[in-house]
């Protein structure tokens, strides 16, 4: 077995040592420090020669982890411009509003969180007071992802500028009646407001590194300069554990993203307990994003430390801190002089003498209060390091205590993420505290007032001030009027009207013929923004690689194996493509950033985004609930789309179920086209809804999911007549009769209404001949582009008649009169389709692909699920039995003809 502490062979080992005596020198070297000082001053002179090391450019492994101190030595730090003490005021005030809210709210049991505002409050007021950048100035503004459960301590500050009164923070959670503020940050429900939706864990994180790339990407293109624009990411550290929160690091650092900076709350608390009980998570934080090549910047003990500092002569305190565990320092927090004396400064008998130079009070200073990120010289420091640093994104890790300023019965508390309430003699002590001229008098009831020390006073007129200086109010979201988009000529959609004759094109590449076409629009083709998982080209988008150009901060510095070839794999400063490599979450934060740039940067940008159907909703529904609630537009395109069509891929290709899923988000207009004239309807429609001129009472702020197919067929021609358009656009109309079709019925025959979407409506048709030719049987088969707009339209006209007015749903109107019962029929799990059933007036049934999908031919597959043409003719023969139109024989005699 390998000794695990045996010295490993390293890349060095395979060059020859030039000089074998001088290695062997500096190695006694080292061996006489660690006898004659010990193992710690060793490792000391280590550490300090490998940060000379890296510091020159001489090529070793940086350091993951440095000492568990602050990076900014006190004699280093800035001195702080403006007035401390009226900041001191003003966070004053912030956090007994965002207690007050929470607690008054209690009584109505909508919940709340306390305790993260009050150990982030600093982080806040520091960068609101001198860095973050407002967008009523030139530019875009600074981007400020903000800590969800932080909510209360930011509605606190905009209610002290004046732009919240009282009523809306009693309204805080309790948004029904109107006027309410909403729980967490969510543009769609305060969009004056929130920019950023963060509280779903993890997602915060990874849209702060696509915006900051986004916000370079819409620079070098030439769209808007916003180089000026910062994006700060504030998050919990307990937070870090999504997944999420840490994929694209790499990312970040390989593009040079120094216009990021994250702002991670070190409490050491999550939602139960210790984020690290038997670790350290700011050194885990440290080694991670060093790793990924961040800058790092730990603000981790206040000024009242600086004296056991300079005390420290041997090094014992810093690695006492080292080796402490974060469940521990937070036991630190609740116990007595004594205690801290016995357990932390006992286990080393050089800290047994610093602390005999210690008052019980400066103990307790330094172990219950004095954290770096409470003290604003501190935070202070360490943000001015991250806007002035160059070269690479930085993560300052401030260690704070949750619940601070809340009393004994709150400060690192396990469960104190779970406490909504102080009582009221609880409040009187924290006024006390924060020095507030709140009196006794004002608690009537045992209810704790609002603060607020007047709109003129010293403190309001200093934070409007500050916030002028830096660009008017934040947070703050602002739709600058931008002039609806020119829609593109024409000829770009009617080019598919007449259908493909004879040559099969599947409607993935009729989409993607789309997209050519509009990309090269001389007034809108520049803001379409190509979105790719590593898939362009297995969705036939390799065309568009030379004419585009793949976006690179470093543009391309090697010559392409494929140089010589039409189709070559080009990347660029400038490119348009966002070709994200194997990454769903990546690629849905890119179209995220892009298709809320009408509101971030007053930039209307058209992203469309295809990937696999099966790994989008499935993978990141999160994330497109993000975007719905970000107010974002743009196309989602699934391709290689539906159970059946994906031949020999399988169970985790095979996608029966994404529109399922899409249709649970509101935002999400979900379409599933059969023919490439029925995409460039829909795509034509969204570019007029999202970007052009909607109609009275049409929502602008929804986005477009298409399904797509990689079945090459002919595409008909689209069909004459009132109502294919609206039909499309609605999700429904019918695309022949069986007399339009050519097959004459005989006399009073029999006849059936048969609704098809995507690719099963060519099983559909072969159905419908099929019934005509050997059963006598007429179908008039429909195209159901949208089941879900059928549905939600179905329950917009049920609404309306609960309100009295009289509206019947379009589904309805548009099978009127129809002969015979419904059969509907898609590549989809049959609650797809099913969506429709209960405002169908004639009887009805559906088949679908329900189950795990499987390995085999198309054919095969659909015999399997019993969606092919000859299961789609027993499934209406049998409806048209129950209803005594065939002899019940036929459903029988059919099913033994086909072999079912």
């Amino acid at each position: 077995m390998t000794d695990p502490n045996a010295i490993q062979p390293s890349a060095l080992d395979q060059l020859p040592d030039r000089d074998p005596e001088e290695t062997a020198e500096w190695q006694a070297s080292l061996d006489a420090v660690a006898k004659a000082a010990g193992p710690h001053r060793a490792a000391y002179l280590m550490r300090r020669t490998l940060e000379r090391a890296e510091a020159g450019g001489i090529a070793l492994p940086k350091l993951l982890e440095t000492d568990y101190v602050n990076t900014i030595p006190t004699a280093a730090e800035p001195s702080v411009p403006g007035d401390e003490e009226m900041e001191r005021k003003i966070t004053a005030w912030n956090r007994w509003n965002a207690a007050a809210m929470v607690t008054r709210g209690s009584k109505y049991g909508v919940g709340g969180h306390i305790a993260t505002f009050a150990s982030a409050a600093w982080l806040y007021e520091t960068g609101f007071n001198h860095f973050f950048k407002g967008k009523e100035a030139d530019g875009s503004g600074d981007q400020l992802y903000l800590q969800g459960h932080a909510s209360p301590g930011i509605y606190a500050r905009a209610f002290l500028d004046g732009r919240l009164n009282e009523q809306h923070l009693d309204n805080f959670r309790q948004e029904a009646g109107g006027n309410g503020l909403p729980s967490y940050p969510h543009p769609r429900r305060l969009p004056w407001l929130w920019e950023f939706p963060t509280v779903s864990m993890g997602l915060g994180p990874l849209s702060a590194i696509y915006q900051a790339r986004f916000n370079r990407y819409l620079t070098a293109r030439g769209i808007k300069d916003v180089s000026d624009s910062h994006v700060w990411a504030f998050l919990g550290d307990g937070e870090m554990d999504e997944p999420e929160s840490t994929a694209a690091l790499a990312l970040a650092s390989r593009e040079g993203l120094d216009n990021l900076t994250f702002v991670i709350n070190c409490n050491l608390q999550r939602l139960d307990g210790p984020v690290r009980a038997n670790f350290k998570i700011v050194q885990e934080l440290e080694a991670q994003f060093r790793g990924a090549g961040w800058n790092v910047v730990k603000t981790l003990w206040g000024t009242a430390w600086d004296e056991l500092f300079q005390l420290d002569t041997t090094g014992a305190l810093v690695r006492r801190l080292r080796e402490v565990p974060d469940a521990q320092v937070q036991t630190y927090q609740t116990r007595d002089a004594a205690y801290i004396r016995q357990d932390f400064f006992g286990a080393d008998p050089a800290l047994v003498e610093m602390a005999k130079l210690l008052s019980d009070d400066k103990i307790l200073d330094c172990f219950h209060l004095s954290r770096g990120g409470h003290e604003a010289r501190k935070v202070y420091a360490a943000y001015k390091a991250a806007v002035e640093f160059k070269g690479a994104p930085t993560v300052i890790l401030a260690q704070t205590v949750k619940g601070h300023t809340l009393g004994e019965g709150f400060a690192s508390k396990n469960a104190n993420h779970q406490m909504k309430k102080l009582t009221v003699d609880e409040f009187k002590t924290m006024r006390d505290l924060l020095e507030l001229p709140i009196s006794d008098s004002r608690f009537v009831d045992g209810q704790v007032p609002y603060g607020h020390p007047g709109a003129d006073s010293p403190e309001v007129r200093y934070l409007q001030e500050t916030r002028a200086a830096l660009g008017g109010p934040a947070p703050a979201r602002r739709v600058h009027p931008v002039a609806p988009l020119p829609a593109p000529a024409e000829k770009a959609f009617a080019s598919f009207d007449k259908g493909s004759g004879s040559q099969n094109v599947a409607t993935t590449m009729a989409f993607v013929r789309l997209v050519k076409d509009l990309v090269r629009d001389k007034e809108s083709g520049r803001r379409w923004v190509p979105i790719v998982p590593d898939e362009a080209r297995t969705f036939g988008m390799e065309s568009l690689f030379p004419s585009l150009g793949i976006y690179s901060p470093k543009g391309q510095t090697y010559e392409p194996v494929d140089r010589d070839q039409l189709m070559y794999y080009k990347e660029a400063k400038n490119g348009q493509i966002l070709n994200e490599g194997i990454t769903e979450a990546g690629s849905m934060a890119d179209f995220i950033a892009a298709s809320t740039a009408y509101a971030t940067h007053g930039e209307a940008m058209i992203p469309f985004y295809i990937f696999y159907s099966m790994f989008g909703w499935q993978r990141t529904a999160d994330q497109m609930w993000q975007l719905g609630d970000q107010l974002g537009r743009g196309f989602l395109v699934g391709a290689t789309a539906g159970r059946t069509t994906l031949t020999g891929e399988g169970l985790q290709h095979a996608d029966g179920h994404s529109p399922v899923i899409a249709a649970t988000n509101p935002a999400a207009l979900t379409y599933d086209p059969a023919f490439a004239y029925e995409v460039a309807a829909i795509v034509k429609d969204g570019l007029r809804r999202m970007y052009g001129e909607a109609a009275p009472g049409e929502d602008p702020n929804v986005f477009y999911y298409l399904t797509v197919y990689n079945e090459p067929l002919p595409q008909p021609a689209k069909p004459s007549g009132p109502g294919i358009d609206e039909g499309i656009v609605k999700g429904l109309y019918r695309f022949n009769t069986a007399e339009s079709a050519g097959l004459t019925p005989v006399a009073n025959a029999p006849r059936i209404q048969l609704l098809g979407s995507g690719t099963a409506i060519h099983w559909t048709l072969r159905a419908q001949k099929l019934l005509a030719e050997e059963w006598g049987v007429a179908a008039d088969v429909w195209s159901a582009t949208s089941w879900t707009e059928l549905r939600r339209d179905a329950l917009e006209a049920d609404a309306a008649l609960l309100r009295g007015e009289e509206r019947v749903p379009f589904v309805r109107q548009a099978l009127q009169g129809a002969d015979g019962p419904v059969l509907a029929v898609s590549d989809y799990m049959r609650q797809v389709p099913d969506q429709i059933a209960q405002w169908v007036e004639q009887d009805y049934s559906s088949l679908g692909a329900d189950g795990f999908g499987l390995s085999d031919t198309r054919e095969a597959a659909r015999r399997h699920f019993g969606v092919d043409a000859e299961s789609i003719v027993v499934a209406a023969l049998a409806q048209l039995a129950k209803r005594g139109e065939v002899k019940t024989t036929a459903v029988k005699e059919a099913r033994e003809k086909y072999g079912l």
